[in-house]
């Protein structure tokens, strides 16, 4: 009989502050894993924005798939911008109500698509428990109302479910999750439930999601001194598991493990807006960025194409590449110049950009951003002096990635969930991709 698995995500953890725990005393939980299982490099996703990543996570698919195309995207049929949460200020730009309930409840309910399994719906479907602590794809089976009085709004998660104190399955006791973000509260939360279900033995499955360290990040940079604080604060979080099991030799001889990050993370040094170069086709075309990925929606009735808004972009320092479709052909456009997606130096640059692009949510043109620039979000805020992602460069793109007990070989973030099924013997759905292969 397999053991039981628990999926940790570190968000915004590079390669190098990874590394750089494993062999430091200040980061006893992560140097334990490091040690004890196998590590390589994975890539993310394009764009890397936490929204896509953790939902190409849990459905072991990429944007093309799953339908999340960015942080920030233009809703062709409800003709509004959603808005995940970039900034309060690009929040409020979008509309504050709707910008809550968008990454609340309809990015699960309304903008996942409804033909991509989550791990959680196939796990419990072959009759096993998934459990999910703050992981923002949480979509599951069974119905839950907010513990907020006054909302009653369901969400449907897994068996276990416990997103940031507004939905629980279980009354842990954990302390309330948003009281002071920048203090680690929020990961504090997703600790004591952790321990609690860890106590219990309460799961076949567990994503444990722990954002504190992106956050950190986006402040100071990815090698900051606010980083490095966070980081031991994720370390002790991961340490709550491993001690509710008695000590981490107990806590793998019960469970299997994957640790990884959703995305990467690079310093930022300028800010532009992506909505400059367009300015006079209002009416034309409608501009979403935020961190380090923008994108561009044809409007009905553009007198414009694809091609020219690339063009448009030619020159425009903040823009590393540009990518579009022209018939079935992916084009990326670069200084000025065209080639296929195959000919970028990016990693896994192909099928990410052909991921991305065959989202019938994304932009008619995709941006990437150029090294050490950011793209002002709705509201103007930028993480300008300090951290970002979101871009096809390396350093956005690659993340940490370690396994224990887990013999698949995992290359992409959309490897793991079909890596977590094999483990358990349940048959894998098609809309899962194969293991480093494109679906």
């Amino acid at each position: 009989m397999q053991k039981k698995l628990v999926l940790i995500v570190v968000d915004g953890l590079t390669p190098a502050a990874f590394e750089r725990a494993v062999e430091s005393e200040r980061a006893p939980a992560l140097s334990f894993l490091g040690e004890h299982g196998d590590y390589r490099e994975a890539t993310s996703v394009f764009p890397s924005l936490t929204p896509v990543c953790l939902t190409s996570i849990a459905t072991g698919a990429g944007p093309g798939v799953h339908h999340i195309p960015s942080l920030v995207w233009w809703n062709r049929q409800e003709r509004r911008i959603v808005e995940y949460g970039s900034s309060f200020a690009a929040l409020r730009a979008a509309g504050l109500t709707q910008g809550l309930l968008d990454p609340i409840f309809n990015m699960n309910a309304r903008h996942l698509a409804a033909e991509a399994v989550t791990i959680y719906e196939a796990l419990e479907d072959a009759g096993l428990v998934a459990g999910a602590v703050n992981i923002t794809c949480y979509r599951g089976r069974h119905r839950y109302l907010p513990t907020v009085p006054g909302l009653s709004r369901a969400a449907y998660g897994p068996q276990r479910f416990f997103f940031y104190g507004l939905f629980e399955s279980d009354r842990t006791g954990a302390p309330f999750a948003v009281r002071s973000r920048r203090a680690g509260s929020v990961d504090a939360y997703a600790a004591a439930v952790g321990r609690w279900l860890v106590t219990r033995d309460g799961f076949d499955f567990l994503a444990f999601y722990l954002s504190g360290y992106d956050f950190a990040s986006h402040a100071g940079g990815p090698d900051g001194p606010e980083s490095d604080q966070a980081l031991e604060q994720v370390d002790a979080a991961i340490r709550a598991l491993l001690d509710a099991a008695g000590g981490p030799d107990e806590f793998l001889e019960r469970y299997a493990v994957v640790l990884l990050s959703d995305h990467g993370q690079t310093s930022v040094e300028r800010a532009a807006r992506l909505e400059e170069p367009f300015a006079d086709l209002e009416g034309q075309v409608v501009v979403t960025a935020s961190n380090r990925a923008g994108q561009v929606y044809l409007l009905p009735g553009a007198r414009v194409d694809p091609a020219e808004l690339a063009r448009r972009l030619d020159g425009f320092a903040a823009v590393d590449v540009t990518l579009r479709r022209e018939g079935d052909e992916a084009v990326a456009r670069r200084d000025g110049a065209e080639a296929p997606v195959e000919k970028l130096e990016h990693p896994d640059a192909a099928w990410r950009a052909r991921s991305a692009l065959a989202n019938p949510n994304a932009g008619e043109l995709l941006v990437s951003a150029a090294e050490g620039w950011e793209l002002a979000d709705l509201g103007g805020r930028h993480h300008v002096g300090g951290g970002s992602h979101g871009s096809l460069v390396a350093g956005d793109s690659l993340v940490p990635l370690v396994t224990v007990g887990l013999g698949a070989d995992v290359r992409r973030i959309t490897d793991v969930a079909p890596a977590v099924l094999a483990h358990f013997g349940v048959a894998v759905p098609e809309s899962m991709e194969a293991l480093t292969g494109v679906g």
